[in-house]
This record gives C-alpha cells, sequence and structure tokens, in this order.
C-alpha cells in the first residue's frame, strides 16, 4: 500500500509541477499589458503622410532610404538641406519627387558663374505709368527652392542665401519681403569636379541643417533602376507622383514635431557632443550653438518618423553626423592624414557617455 501511494505522488507530481510553471506565463502576459503604453502626442496624422510621402518617392527613386528619411526630416524640422553626391545618383530628382508629393510651390534655381544676387531675390523695375519702381519678386519666392548645383555660383550671389535662410526674409531697397511658410531650400553639389566650382562659406554651411551624402546604389538596387527605366517606355517618371499634403498640414506636423519630449538628460548629451567638438585636437572649427539647436531639430524629427513623442540616445546619434559634418574642419595635419570629418564625429559620439 505504501507503494502505491508513492507511485500515486510521482503521477501528481508532473501536474502539480505544470501548474505551477503555467501561472508565471498568465503573470507575464499581465505585466505586459500593464507595460503597453500610449503616446502623449497623437502622431497618427502625420505618421500617415510620411508613409504617403515615401510611397510617392518610391514609385521613382530605387533605396536611397537614408536620403529620404533625412528630405523628410528635414522639411518636419523646417530645416534645409545640402545634397552632396557625384552626378546621376538622384540627387536633383529626389528633391523634385519631395516637392511634387507635397501641394505647396516649388521653383528651381540652376546655379552658374555668371548669375547675379537680383536673378535670385528679384529686382525693383520703373513703371512708366505709375512713375514708380516695383518690384519683381525672383524664384526665391515659393515655399520649397531647388538649387541646383551650390557651389557654381561665386561668393557674392552665395551671399544672397545668408538673409533669407535664417530668417525667412529678404531686404531689398530698404524694403523688407516676407516668404511664405514653409520655406525650405534643397541644395545639391557634386564633390568630385572643382573645375569652375566655389567652396561654400562656413557661415553659409551652418545654415543648412544636414549635409546629405547620397551613395552609388548596390547591385540589386541598379538592376531594379534598369528594369523600371525599361518598363517606362518613353513616360516621364515624375508623372506617376502625386501630391498629399498641403501647406496647412505641413505647419500642423511641424508644430507637433516641435512638442516632441526630450529629457533633460539628453539635453545635456546634445552638449556635451557639442562641446566635445571644440575640445578634439583633430578639429580646427568646432560646432557652434545653431549646430546642436540643430541636433535638437532633427533627433525629435527622427523621433516623430518613427512613431515615438519622445527622444531617445539613437534619435541623436542618428541625426548627429549629418548635423556636425558639414560645420566642423578638421586640422591641415589630420587631412593630409586622410582623416575625415565622419570618422572624428563618429569617434566623438561613441566617447561621450550615453545617459541612462
Amino acid at each position: 500500500m505504501e507503494h502505491e501511494n508513492e507511485n500515486q505522488d510521482e503521477q501528481l507530481q508532473p501536474q502539480q509541477d505544470e501548474q505551477t510553471t503555467q501561472q508565471p506565463v498568465e503573470t507575464a502576459n499581465t505585466e505586459d499589458e500593464s507595460i503597453s503604453f500610449k503616446n502623449r502626442i497623437d502622431l497618427s496624422e502625420l505618421q500617415e503622410g510620411v508613409a504617403s510621402i515615401k510611397q510617392e518617392i518610391s514609385k521613382v527613386i530605387v533605396g536611397q532610404k537614408g536620403m529620404i528619411d533625412m528630405l523628410l526630416a528635414s522639411l518636419l524640422a523646417n530645416g534645409h538641406s545640402l545634397i552632396e553626391g557625384v552626378p546621376g545618383v538622384a540627387k536633383t530628382i529626389s528633391a523634385k519627387l519631395l516637392a511634387k508629393s507635397l501641394d505647396i510651390g516649388f521653383s528651381r534655381i540652376q546655379f552658374t558663374p555668371d548669375l547675379m544676387p537680383s536673378d535670385i531675390l528679384g529686382t525693383s523695375v520703373f513703371d512708366m505709368k505709375s512713375s514708380e519702381f516695383q518690384f519683381k519678386e525672383g524664384p526665391i519666392f515659393s515655399n520649397m527652392i531647388l538649387i541646383d548645383e551650390i557651389n557654381r555660383a561665386p561668393a557674392k550671389t552665395q551671399a544672397a542665401l545668408f538673409e533669407v535662410m535664417e530668417e525667412r526674409q529678404i531686404t531689398i531697397d530698404g524694403n523688407k519681403y516676407k516668404m511664405d511658410l514653409p520655406f525650405i531650400v534643397l541644395a545639391t553639389q557634386n564633390p568630385v569636379e572643382q573645375e569652375g566650382t566655389y567652396r561654400l562659406p562656413e557661415a553659409q554651411l551652418d545654415r543648412f541643417l544636414f549635409k546629405i551624402d547620397v551613395d552609388y546604389p548596390n547591385l540589386d538596387e541598379e538592376v531594379e533602376i534598369l528594369n523600371r527605366e525599361q518598363a517606362l517606355k518613353g513616360d516621364l517618371k515624375t508623372d506617376k507622383v502625386t501630391s498629399h499634403l498641403n501647406k496647412a498640414q505641413i505647419k500642423k506636423f511641424q508644430d507637433i514635431v516641435n512638442q516632441i519630449i526630450i529629457e533633460e538628460h539628453l539635453v545635456k548629451y546634445i552638449a556635451n557632443i557639442i562641446v566635445n567638438t571644440r575640445n578634439n585636437p583633430f578639429l580646427y572649427l568646432g560646432a557652434s550653438p545653431r549646430a546642436s539647436i540643430a541636433i535638437l531639430k532633427a533627433s525629435k524629427a527622427f523621433a516623430a518618423i518613427a512613431g515615438r513623442d519622445f527622444v531617445t540616445p539613437e534619435d541623436i546619434k542618428k541625426a548627429a553626423t549629418p548635423v556636425l559634418q558639414h560645420r566642423v574642419i578638421v586640422t591641415p595635419e589630420r587631412e593630409m592624414e586622410g582623416i575625415t570629418t565622419k570618422q572624428i564625429i563618429n569617434q566623438i559620439i561613441e566617447a561621450v557617455e550615453i545617459p541612462r
């Protein structure tokens, strides 16, 4: 009888073990439900808008997801972008497609060595009927401006962009003219060909939120590009793209991005990165306070694109390189050694402790 009771106990034991192992699973499910949270800021409309723009651009552009994300972040953060890459990697068409996917004004300015400031801003013309000078607006009076080959215009013409890029206004003949918002400048330049080009002054580079480097496509992307070109059969690429967001929606999304939450320790994290650029022995010129503000705005935009109403250290890391690489200058000694600004910025980001 004792043996029978022992067998019964042994048979019951596994069942009891199964019951005990099932309890933590139920607890874990309860914990998961309690951990789930909802954004404090409603980002649903913004997410739909971003997804629709990405879908429109992807009808023509193959790959280049990093560039598209930065262009969208530039739009949401109300900042300008400098797009750099060799000829033929879709710099200009990407900017045109972004503009076409938005229901806003668009103008394109081809920079050349003989371009004058009045060709961009406009000029006063004497009206014989009224015997007064009338101001004729230049192509800068639009919402999204594509400046193609920005480094081909001389310093005098470059200087014409200083005020309008920073203050969204121009001053001519003592009169101020405000730009219609949103006002975004997208500029392209070729880093290879230097003949007939002028290096952009640091003051102008500092006015660009991002410098976006566009690389060559990989093999699969190259094949897809060729297949799409073959399928066009003479049709225009841009005909497939339709507009989705209007001025009011863009302004609304920009206001939402400004409300994205960033903790105090992450603000200090941004400041630490910027201060380290000023103390780095490999850098001749460090980043200005405008750069720290740019990282703050860009990290908020990246968070919103990712569907979050709060900034993470990863958002700051993602924003740091495109924000800083055109603002800092490598010392001549290190430049001769082949060290680039990207390498130094990455070293600084790795050296600065991530707040917990």
